[in-house]
């Protein structure tokens, strides 16, 4: 089970059935909560969350508060995503930052997880993300680097990275780390986090406004348009459909409607509080 629930998180099954990993370990239970999450099933991936955020294992209980806050960002809750992210670096007082895991389901990834976090929040909220950004990547570097089995803390951080300087109005400098983080998540073989590099990367490309990288951008988008779509991957695709209509504003509105009934589904599928910062929230359609 948990190399299967393994393979759905982080490898090449993201779209896997995890029902009967609820039954399974506070571990496996995680692993589930993530994959759902990345499936567009808020409220059971929540149901998971907010039971582990108070387990007694203080890295499991950290990864639960930040996975939490990952999905209250996906849909524009980056307040409320500060506070559990805020939460989960609380629950590391006192741990040591051990790095033993292939997949940064450590302590040492824990403190990535939060620390990265908070710095994503702070996009949303207008805090200081690139002075958090740096603490975060400082901490990654001290506990071990991003090199080999680190692979996932160098791509949430490159993810990062590259939102601060879109943020920014510094597409051009967004390129290096969405490149990258492409290129790292490829290489471990992490099909969702591969896609979102993709995305991320296509929107750094999109906003360069020259003929040559629209083109490159749309071929990404609609690829992974495509690919999120037969996976399941429901969050990733709306985003998705947005910036192929900033990209083709003759068909704008089309892409519009396709982003916003790809959403609604997601949101069917939401527990009261996503779908109470979805509707507060400027960043979702």
């Amino acid at each position: 089970m948990d190399d299967y629930l393994r393979d759905a998180a982080f490898g090449g099954n993201p779209g896997a059935d995890v029902a009967k990993a609820a039954m399974g370990t506070p571990r496996q239970r995680w692993l589930a909560a993530v994959v759902l999450g990345g499936q567009g099933r808020y409220a059971a991936a929540t149901t998971l969350l907010t039971e582990l955020r108070h387990t007694a294992d203080p890295v499991l209980a950290s990864l639960a508060a930040s996975t939490l806050a990952s999905q209250r960002r996906q849909v524009g809750g980056h307040a409320a995503a500060r506070r559990l992210d805020g939460e989960a670096l609380a629950r590391l007082a006192g741990v040591e930052p051990v790095a033993d895991d292939p997949d940064c389901v450590d302590a040492a990834g824990a403190f990535t997880d939060a620390l990265t976090g908070l710095a994503a929040d702070a996009i949303g909220v207008g805090g200081p993300a690139r002075r958090l950004h740096v603490v975060a990547a400082d901490t990654v570097e001290r506990l071990g680097g991003t090199e080999g089995h680190r692979w996932r803390s160098a791509v949430r951080l490159d993810w990062v990275r590259a939102e601060i300087e879109l943020a920014a109005g510094r597409p051009a400098e967004a390129l290096v780390p969405a490149e990258r983080a492409v290129a790292v998540a490829t290489a471990a073989g992490a099909v969702r986090h591969r896609v979102k590099s993709r995305m991320v990367l296509a929107a750094a490309l999109a906003n360069l406004h020259d003929v040559v990288s629209k083109e490159r951008a749309e071929a990404l988008l609609e690829c992974d348009l495509h690919h999120n779509e037969a996976l399941g991957l429901t969050p990733l695709v709306w985003p998705c459909a947005l910036l192929l209509g900033e990209l083709r504003p003759d068909g704008a509105p089309g892409w519009l409607e396709r982003a916003k009934g790809v959403l609604s589904c997601v949101l069917l599928r939401a527990d009261p509080v996503a779908r109470s910062l979805a509707a507060a929230s400027v960043w979702v359609p």
